[in-house]
């Protein structure tokens, strides 16, 4: 959930080199598959093409065709990002690369040109929306390194980094003592709008090499973990110009309910709820595109979050325990139990036709054979 910025570009802190583009909707016949290969990718041309996103992401089987090389040459760099052999992948690796996160990475391209072609003088802002632990801050890097790596200068900013300050969330559980969910950091009125709204202002003006803006961090380890935002001499630096900014969040795009509704899913959210009708206008209205990833049951959550802690307690890093993860899930459940299915129904805040995309994902983080079916 924390914002990535990738090692490999140097924190995005040197401007990328501008690499050629690869988007399925524009390559030319130049970029068709070479004499000789047709047959040895022919299979995977078909595999690619059964992909349950595919259509969603508005890429046809033609253009996979087309443009095989592309999506081969894609596919080899990001197996290689991902740590697989691109040549020996087993069934859910392929899948990973080739019926989930390119076609996704097509998306973004194509949303990007969509938004060039409008006249837009601002970055591309992305906003992602997915609850903690079904993949999204791997997807997210992965969508960045292939967009920085292609020529897309790409910037990456999370939620979670915009958290009140300690000494500012302690004040709020003092003023709202009576109230759980506002105990600790996580709903909606535990973040710093304005410093947020800064943040994603100063990333979408950045035009040219001499624009320059910093990131905030926030340590989530600080003051016994109860957290508290990082000293801005370590927040790292992000130089212009900017193409398209991947702003994700566990609660990003919800909509606030009418009070009784939430009342009957937990009488401590309505304060949170409260605090959610601000969030539309100071964040969710500089988002020109929306990528929802969506789950069939929040209960998961737990289970994604108890499979990461054991996986730390293994490698010898601190973990919580099993009651700790349970009482950290429960914080966040009321909010995914009132706010998910309106998501779900009818998008994100601001979301518009034809820059919304929803991918439902199963328990293993794998797009579902049978998509829902667009809400715009």
């Amino acid at each position: 959930m924390e914002t990535q910025v990738l090692e490999t570009q140097q924190s995005l802190m040197l401007r990328p080199k501008r690499a050629r583009r690869h988007s399925p909707q524009v390559l030319t016949g130049a970029m068709s598959v070479p004499a000789g290969t047709t047959d040895l990718n022919s299979g995977l041309a078909e595999y690619i093409t059964k992909g349950p996103i595919l259509a969603r992401c508005g890429i046809s089987p033609e253009s996979v065709h087309t443009n095989l090389t592309s999506w081969v040459q894609l596919g080899e760099q990001l197996a290689k990002q991902l740590g697989f052999n691109h040549d020996n992948m087993d069934a859910v690796q392929k899948l990973r690369v080739y019926h989930y996160y390119l076609p996704v990475y097509f998306w973004c391209t194509q949303q990007l040109r969509l938004h060039k072609e409008s006249g837009a003088k601002t970055a591309l802002v992305v906003g992602i929306s997915a609850p903690q632990g079904c993949g999204k801050s791997t997807l997210v890097e992965q969508l960045q390194a292939l967009l920085i790596s292609n020529g897309h200068n790409a910037a990456n900013v999370s939620i979670d980094d915009f958290y009140l300050r300690f000494q500012d969330q302690s004040k709020l559980a003092a003023e709202h003592s009576s109230n759980p969910l506002l105990q600790y950091r996580g709903n909606a009125g535990t973040h710093d709008l304005e410093l947020g709204a800064q943040t994603l202002q100063r990333l979408r003006d950045l035009h040219s090499p001499s624009d320059s803006a910093s990131v905030p961090r926030y340590d989530k380890s600080a003051n016994g973990g109860r957290g508290d935002r990082a000293d801005p001499s370590t927040w790292p630096k992000v130089n212009g110009p900017v193409d398209i900014v991947l702003f994700e969040g566990w609660m990003s795009g919800f909509s606030p309910l009418p009070e009784e509704e939430v009342k009957k899913v937990d009488p401590s959210l309505v304060g949170v709820n409260a605090f959610l009708k601000a969030y539309r206008h100071v964040w969710d209205e500089m988002v020109d595109s929306w990528l929802v990833i969506q789950i069939g049951d929040p209960q998961w959550v737990f289970k994604w979050r108890l499979q990461a802690e054991e996986g730390m307690r293994a490698s010898g890093k601190p973990g919580m325990s099993d009651d700790q993860i349970a009482d950290f899930v429960a914080r966040f459940m009321p909010a995914y139990k009132a706010y998910l299915p309106q998501l779900y129904s009818k998008g994100p805040t601001t979301a518009r036709p034809n820059h919304t995309l929803i991918i439902e994902v199963d328990e293993q983080r794998s797009p579902m054979a049978n998509q829902p079916q667009p809400v715009l």
